[in-house]
């Protein structure tokens, strides 16, 4: 039995409109606008659900394998 790569979140920041869509649907706060500028996604409390990436409206968040 393989184990499964945990999957994070990742949102380009050149390409952010900085609604905060993401941010106010994932369930474990891990996403924050940044300054008013683009979101940021916290690596740590990420669980690669993709709410994120589904409600975004410039269509940019996706969703990678972590880092290990």
């Amino acid at each position: 039995m393989s184990a499964v790569a945990k999957k994070i979140a990742r949102v380009p920041k050149d390409e952010c409109v900085s609604c905060g869509a993401c941010a106010r649907v994932c369930p474990k706060d891990a996403v924050a606008v940044y300054r008013g500028l683009y979101a940021k996604v916290d690596p740590g409390r990420c669980v690669g659900c993709g709410r994120c990436a589904m409600e975004c409206p410039a269509g940019i968040i996706t969703l990678t394998e972590a880092e290990s």
